[in-house]
């Protein structure tokens, strides 16, 4: 089994700078720690030598390789996500965008009367219909978040705190409330001693 390279490694995950030789920052020249083949590094590296070195935007990019453009791209990414903020991201739509109201409203008219979702069929339908290539896969995903959202709607607002609660933040956000006031006790409700807000 051959040992995969860095160089591969980076590639796979969309690492690998292009513009490798562009690097002109001394200690990326040496042997060692720095790689100017490691995108993500030579962007912390651009984004570092100009807030700590002082040096100004445009000439920590063209130290580095790389266009103003990429400098605030790089920046806002940082100052938004930290680190990870600097890998790379998979291209292409973040959204069902072909998934329109008018798909929707045609999946939704042809679904099975026992709500059996035969997606294939519903693709070529779709196709053959609107003009419109969706992938089956695609049609079950959106017809089960639309199910996911219609059964949160139909919960009891006591199951719908209780969801709230389980969040990572509900201690922090009940305290705070709590402490202000914001909260009190409710008899009103059909789940016992619920919190009100």
């Amino acid at each position: 089994m051959t040992k995969e390279s860095k160089p591969d490694r980076l590639r796979q995950m969309g690492a690998l700078n292009p513009k490798a030789e562009g690097v002109r920052a001394p200690w990326f020249r040496e042997a060692g720690f720095f790689d100017p083949l490691d995108l993500v590094q030579v962007k912390y590296e651009m984004l570092r030598h100009a807030r700590e070195e002082g040096t100004n935007k445009a000439d920590a990019a063209a130290l580095f390789g790389l266009s103003r453009q990429t400098y605030y791209q790089a920046e806002a990414a940082f100052e938004r996500d930290g680190m990870s903020g600097l890998l790379p991201r998979t291209r292409g739509p973040k959204s069902a965008h072909k998934l329109t109201g008018e798909v929707m409203r045609l999946v939704e008219e042809h679904l099975d009367a026992n709500g059996q979702l035969q997606a294939r069929s519903l693709a070529d339908l779709v196709h053959a219909r609107l003009g419109i290539s969706v992938h089956p896969r695609s049609i079950e995903r959106a017809v089960a978040r639309k199910k996911t959202m219609k059964s949160r709607r139909t919960q009891s607002p006591c199951r719908r705190a209780a969801r709230m609660f389980t969040k990572r933040s509900a201690p922090m956000l009940f305290a705070a409330r709590l402490a202000r006031g914001a909260w009190a006790p409710s008899s009103s409700t059909d789940c016992g001693a619920a919190w009100q807000y």
